[in-house]
């Protein structure tokens, strides 16, 4: 066997190669298949991306992989493999795990003697795969295979190890996997059974407890919402702060690859690839994954109907286990994906064209602590009806105003469950995401402040679609607090921790918007019979409780209602969108669905806390322009 086949210690890409090899863009002019002006426009944007010139051709439609993978095997002397020909070797691959030879971008082929025969989408970079295989081998055989061929070889023949990862990708203890099973039914059945009969025993008593309740979760919500606001307005972000001078541009901008998950989206995967298609950010550096459920047929028959850019691919989740959750789809697609970013767009997203842009200079401005930037979300629908317009306005007062108050003050932000992007080093570090948490997003969100790192809010928006029809809206409002619950329930299981890990104000922030948020929406109807005393009649707790507490939580009622207000205003006038101000008296009737909502999330926390909820998307047109 030649030289060329043994362990390679080839110079890197920037360096040119060995002195021997032709370039790879002479190749491809000799073989026809880049034109004159085709290799100079790829050679400076090379130049300028600093990237694998057979990268840069791909995405910018010049040569296929295939005529890439050709033309490499022939620049290096290697053998070019046709991996749908190739029987596994599942001793081979089982010598390392599933992710380690996507890493790589290698399988495993044969053992001939001490050295080990791999097929590879990566030739010009051998070094690291033969170190990391030191230990088994004296070296590698590599031979050339097309990337997508690799992918789809090992997704098939890796299948079940990758999907049981995908489920168990985070650490137990930061998982609430173990919160199914019929003693979950049976603690829901024995706590509802308590509360009946202590109601039955002693009814004032009772009622008097749950007002008390009520009173405290409001002023936990009161307590962290005007805190939000009032850094909001009075203090600036710390990154606006003088620090030393920086380049405007990132002297290398990063590959960025997006999550999409997508499950029964047939109305609106035609509209998401036409709003993909409008990203500035260069095409060679832009990795979009479409995650399809394996057993979806439907949306995978609407994305067949339109054709993908290069940079755009479908990547389909196993249907092991039972278990269909978005976090699970992301934890299975995360190893396929290209980026040192890692970024979620929901199907019905449209994001501002330059959005990956930003990203790219604010992580290159931030320090290494910054693991992860929230973007705002907004609705392009809130014409719809009544409910889409106080829907908008409660986003706007969280993303654009509460969450970069809180921000400010350096509590912990629970994500939003797109247009949020993470360092792939630290999100792997922190073990992806929780499959089995329907709201996987505030989950991250409180991890990464438990690990020391930091997340910062983004100045750029993404439009979505309200959810506007009232018992839709209560799913989807019953799964985001259904989560809330389990996401609390799994990080106070160990409080002690979690204040040595947080810090007793992010600690305090922490348990103020969990408990607030929930107690505010369970005990809501306990608050209503405040404004019995607003209208002059007597609170049905009157000789049960002092009147100062009822007078003052009347008031506080009063003043609570008064900064939602005004919160609202100010978040309204920061969108845009100055005429929503004429629905801001409509707010304190919109929020008695997620009344409703809450207890259908308490229900399903006891026997469904896995069940995901559908968000049904496409109910209503888009605007032009989006």
């Amino acid at each position: 066997m030649s030289d060329q086949f043994l362990k390679l210690k080839t110079p890197s890409p920037a360096a040119g190669g060995r002195q021997d090899q032709l370039p790879l863009g002479q190749i491809l002019l000799r073989n026809h298949v880049l034109t004159e002006l085709q290799l100079s426009k790829a050679v400076n944007l090379q130049k300028g991306l600093q990237l694998p010139l057979g990268d840069v051709c791909v995405a910018e439609g010049f040569a296929s992989p295939l005529q890439i993978a050709e033309a490499l095997s022939e620049q290096r002397g290697l053998q070019t493999v046709d991996l749908a020909r190739q029987i596994p070797d599942h001793r081979l691959l089982s010598l390392r795990p599933a992710q380690f030879w996507l890493r790589h971008r290698a399988i495993p082929r044969a053992q001939l003697g001490n050295h080990l025969l791999v097929a590879t989408s990566r030739p010009e970079r051998p070094d690291a795969l033969a170190d990391s295989l030191a230990g088994s081998f004296e070296g590698i055989l590599p031979s050339v295979a097309e990337d997508a061929q690799v992918l789809e070889f090992l997704s098939h023949h890796c299948e079940a190890e990758l999907a049981q990862q995908a489920s168990q990708r985070v650490e137990a203890r930061f998982s609430c996997r173990n919160f199914n099973g019929p003693r979950g039914a049976q603690a829901g059945l024995a706590v509802a059974a308590a509360g009946a009969a202590a109601a039955a025993l002693a009814p004032q008593q009772v009622f008097a407890a749950l007002t008390i309740l009520s009173i405290a979760a409001l002023l936990m919500f009161f307590c962290l919402r005007s805190a939000g606001f009032a850094a909001f307005l009075l203090l600036r972000p710390s990154r606006q702060l003088p620090v030393p001078a920086q380049p405007a541009e990132p002297p290398r901008l990063p590959r960025i690859s997006v999550l999409v998950p997508m499950f029964r989206e047939e109305r609106i995967a035609e509209h998401l690839i036409r709003r993909l298609a409008k990203l500035s950010y260069p095409p060679a550096l832009l990795d979009v994954l479409l995650v399809l459920e394996e057993h979806d047929s439907v949306t995978r028959a609407a994305i067949a109907r339109s054709p993908l850019p290069d940079w755009m691919r479908v990547v389909e989740v196993p249907a092991h286990g039972g278990l269909t959750t978005k976090p699970r789809a992301m934890n299975y697609a995360l190893d396929f994906c290209n980026g040192d970013i890692i970024g979620v767009w929901d199907a019905e997203d449209a994001p501002s064209p330059n959005q990956l842009m930003r990203v790219a200079r604010r992580f290159h401005q931030a320090g290494e602590d910054v693991a992860c930037l929230q973007g705002v979300l907004d609705y392009y629908n809130p014409n719809a009806n009544w409910i889409s317009r106080c829907f908008t306005i409660e986003y706007a007062s969280w993303f654009r105003v509460i969450m970069p108050g809180l921000e400010r003050l350096g509590l912990v932000l629970p994500l939003g469950g797109t247009t949020m992007f993470i360092r792939r080093a630290a999100l792997e570090a922190l073990g992806g995401w929780d499959a089995h948490n329907v709201t996987e997003d505030a989950d991250l969100g409180v991890r990464i402040a438990r690990s020391g790192f930091k997340t910062q809010m983004l100045n750029t928006t993404t439009f979505e679609e309200a959810n506007c029809r009232p018992w839709p809206w209560v799913r989807q409002r019953s799964r985001w607090l259904k989560g809330f619950m389990v996401t609390y329930l799994v990080h106070i299981r160990q409080p002690r921790r979690l204040l040595a890990e947080l810090g007793l104000r992010r600690f305090l922030g922490l348990n103020a918007f969990f408990l607030g948020t929930l107690g505010h929406f369970l005990l809501a109807p306990f608050l209503w019979t405040f404004w019995l005393m607003l209208i002059g009649l007597p609170h049905p707790a009157e000789g049960l409780l002092p009147p100062g507490v009822l007078t003052g939580t009347a008031r506080l009622i009063l003043l609570f209602e008064a900064c939602a207000a005004a919160a609202g205003a100010a978040a309204i006038i920061a969108s845009g969108r100055g005429w929503l101000i004429l629905w801001l008296p409509a707010m304190p009737f919109y929020y008695p669905l997620g009344v409703l909502a809450a207890y259908k999330a308490l229900y399903e926390l006891f026997c469904r806390p896995f069940f995901w909820d559908k968000t049904a998307h496409g109910s209503r047109e888009e605007p032009e322009g989006l």
